[in-house]
């Protein structure tokens, strides 16, 4: 039980780094806030993907500010599902895609050959939609996609969506990477604790990555902040410590 004691050794020290961050983020001005999590009205880009026809406007917020093509893409995806109320449909719809393009060397060369013709993506993409019956959003937007050249990016893209329907299910994401893998009441433990650190309102789902080189400890990843509590990056910071000169004056 000895990795469990130096985890839990651990574990008062992230969420004493966790809680100041959390104070330091909570005091963010309304601009500042605003610019984290802007809201998307009658877009133009949103409209290439949705079917629905309104008499009034409806204003979505965009939980997760995304930059970049990519988050872009995801964005203007996000806020098509939830106007037309198809966001569980279009997640699952999308990751099926990705998971093809993973399964299938021909599919997955298809969608990141820059020389296939523009004409010939977007049929192509038509017609798998149709064939798979996919909900009008995702096609709109695969088809949009690929007149744009756009399909390589496509996993990333579905991975920036992952990150915004999360955040609307209110889900936080932690990623602990450890040497060997977390003992199922250990698991328990870290889960818990980090709820804790980050809240009731919201829920913890954790994700276990191995990675020897780290030596021993562990990593916390969530909310885009990284606590390094690793055996490896301790003893970078040890040997920089021993390579600073030492003045015998203040001794």
């Amino acid at each position: 039980m000895a990795f469990a004691g130096r985890m839990r050794s651990t574990l008062p020290v992230a969420s004493k780094l966790i809680s100041s961050e959390s104070l330091a983020t909570g005091s963010r001005s309304t601009p500042q806030k605003a610019l984290l999590s802007p809201i998307f009205t009658d877009s133009e880009i949103s409209r290439n993907f949705s079917t629905a026809t309104e008499k009034k406007e409806v204003k979505v917020k965009v939980p997760l500010a995304l930059f970049g093509g990519c988050g872009n893409y995801a964005s203007a995806l996000y806020v098509a599902a939830v106007k037309t109320n198809a966001l569980d449909k279009v997640e699952s719809e999308l990751n099926d895609l990705v998971e093809a393009t993973k399964k299938s060397p021909v599919f997955s060369q298809f969608t990141k050959d820059p020389s296939v013709p523009a004409k010939t993506r977007v049929g192509a993409i038509d017609d798998i939609c149709i064939q798979a019956k996919l909900s009008d959003v995702t096609k709109n937007f695969l088809v949009t996609v690929a007149a744009n050249g756009r399909l390589r990016y496509i996993d990333s893209i579905a991975k920036k969506f992952e990150e915004l329907t999360m955040a609307h299910r209110g889900e936080v994401r932690a990623i602990v990477t450890t040497v060997i893998p977390i003992p199922p009441e250990e698991e328990k433990e870290l889960k818990d604790a980090l709820q804790d650190i980050i809240g009731h309102g919201k829920k913890v789902i954790l994700e276990q990555k191995i990675d020897t080189s780290i030596l021993g400890g562990l990593v916390v990843e969530f909310d885009r902040k990284v606590f390094d509590m690793s055996i490896k990056t301790r003893a970078r910071q040890m040997e920089r410590f021993l390579r600073e000169p030492i003045n015998i004056g203040n001794l």
